[in-house]
Order: C-alpha cells, then structure tokens, then sequence
C-alpha cells in the first residue's frame, strides 16, 4: 500500500509525536536529569560521526569558490537577522516574548548540511561548492551564532551566562566531537559510508531526545498555558514569510552577481535554509532550560517548511534542466 501524499514524512511525524509525549507525560526531576544526560552523550556522537563522515576532498574541491560561500555566510549570518530585526514590530505583538526569542534565534543558526546537499544535488547545482559552503557555516555558527544570539535575542529568556561561556560550552559539546571524528575518518570513514542508516539514526534519535527533554521542561514550566493557537498560527506565517524572502533575495543576489545556474542553485539552497541538527543543541547551551522549548518550536516549524518548500523547487529545477542534459548526451551519442 503506498504512502499517501497528504502525509507528512516520518521524520516530522516523530517530531510532532515526541511533542505530543512530552506534554502529556513529561520527564521530571531524577528522570529528567538522566535524559539530559543521555542528550549529552547523543549529540557528542551526532557531530563526531558528522565530522567522520565529511570528505578533505570535498572541501577542497568547493574552497576555492569564495565569492560563493561569502554570499551564502552573508544570507545566513546577515541578512536573516536584518529580516528578523525588521519584522518583530508586525509580529512580536501577535506573539509570546519567547516565542520571538525563538525566531530570532533561528536568524542566527547556520545553514544546514544534509539537506541543502541533497537539494543542490537533485536541482543538478554545484555539489562540490555546496558541501564546502554548508560545512563552513556550520563550523562558524559554532562560533558565531551565541554572539549574534546574545545581541539580538531577548536576553531574559537567555541562561544567565555570556556569550563566551556558551561559546565554549558549544566548542566543547560540537566541535570537539567533529573534530575527533573527522581526524578519525581514515579509520572509519569507509565504515561510515557503508552504514549510513547508523548516522541518520543517531541524527535523527538525538534531536528526538533534545525535543522531549526541551519540551518536558517547558511543559512543567506552563508552556501551553502562555502559547495560544493563534500564536503558533503567527508564527508559522512568519516562517514562510521569513523562508519566502530568503529564497528570492538570495536568487536576486546570485543572478545579479553573475554566477552561472549550478551556483545560484547552490547559493538559494545553502543561504535559505536553517539546521535543526545545530540548532537545538545549541539551543540547549544558550537558553535557560525553561525557555529552550518555546525557543526551539519555531525553528521546529521553519525546519519543516523549509524542507517542502525546497524539495519542490529541486524536482522542479532538476526536471527542467533534465531535457537540455539528455539532448547534449543524445546529439552527443549520434555523434
């Protein structure tokens, strides 16, 4: 029987289960603390088998494209929170203070890598350009996102520690992981390749964890006492609206700027896009443990739309450009 359409993925369906979960039987006290342990651990061999599974050769191929991956580290750590500065005064009042908080913090976050590789691929973009420009903004979001979150995001949902401590803390649960792991992929690289259900489980399994922990927190704390369907409602609004002028500013920037079609393909991909994988993590670091659930949610709901909106445009692009490839590959052959 084949899946129906209507139906979200299996991955989104998790999410919106874990949340159900975690609000009608939340983890608390000596249960929640072990959870948040076990999400420590996770997240620690998330990044480690991230940094074993990404390619030196890869990122070597895509460095040299500089004039690329600085428009992509402007989108993502520039424009979105210029947008995100700009938009608060229409919705900021329709929403709750921490509900804000967390679409700021999304303007911060780096962009994604899985994702905006897989797109880039099947909309036949610079592949190569894309695994470099979205593994270089992941690496300096561990740097620069808790800066950028400390001067824009309302401080009092904020944990009552700087912008540097949580930089460390972020340094030591991420990069040392990924740095471990790539320096680590000579001996299991290969071994990562072959089982890469094992990565997409300890991906997906972590940020499971992260959500259940977040939300049990904020759930004791009152949560859906203070958020109001019209306030989520809202803040779906401004996701795509926040997604839709990301997508065409970021093709204007490319097309304008001269670069050819596989890299304004890889440019809309990798500066549109946001990573759920960092930034609930991060989340975890930065914010105080009340607030991580009302913060995490609009990333939650941008990451899924998002994730629809691109898979469309991907197909799309990939299908119209399929016609001119396999009429070159055929006057080619006749050749």
């Amino acid at each position: 029987m084949s899946r129906p359409r209507f139906l979200p993925d299996n991955f989104t369906l998790a999410l919106v289960t874990t949340v159900v979960i975690a609000s009608l039987a939340p983890c608390r006290d000596a249960v929640a603390t072990a959870f948040n342990d076990i999400t420590t651990i996770a997240i620690a061999l998330l990044f480690f088998l991230h940094g074993a599974k990404l390619s030196r050769d890869a990122i070597v191929a895509g460095a040299t494209h500089w004039r690329l991956h600085l428009l992509v580290l402007l989108s993502t750590f520039v424009m979105f929170p210029v947008i995100g500065l700009l938009l608060r005064p229409v919705f900021a009042p329709l929403v709750t203070p921490g509900l804000y908080a967390g679409v700021l913090f999304l303007c911060v976050l780096p962009s994604t890598v899985q994702s905006s590789i897989a797109f880039t691929s099947i909309a036949r973009g610079n592949v190569s350009a894309a695994v470099c420009s979205a593994s270089a903004s992941s690496f300096i979001g561990i740097f620069l996102t808790p800066l950028l979150a400390n001067v824009i995001v309302n401080t009092q949902s904020s944990a009552h520690t700087s912008a540097l401590d949580s930089m460390f803390k972020i340094v030591l649960q991420l990069l040392v992981p990924f740095i471990a792991g790539h320096l680590s992929r000579r001996w299991i690289g290969q071994w990562i390749e072959r089982n890469k259900g094992v990565l997409k489980f300890v991906d997906q399994g972590s940020i499971l964890l992260v959500v259940y922990t977040a939300f049990s927190e904020a759930v004791v704390e009152g949560l859906w006492h203070h958020v109001s369907p019209f306030a989520l409602l809202m803040v779906v609004v401004l996701c795509i609206v926040l997604l839709a002028i990301a997508l065409v500013a970021t093709g204007f920037a490319a097309k304008r700027l001269g670069f050819n079609r596989a890299d304004q393909i890889t440019i809309v991909f990798c500066g549109s896009k946001k990573s759920l994988a960092a930034g609930i993590p991060m989340a975890k670091v930065i914010f105080a443990s009340n607030a991580v659930g009302a913060v995490v949610l609009p990333l939650m709901l941008f990451h899924q739309i998002q994730l629809m909106t691109c898979a469309v445009l991907a197909q799309r692009w990939g299908a119209r450009d399929q016609p001119a490839n396999s009429a070159v590959a055929s006057g080619s052959s006749r050749a």
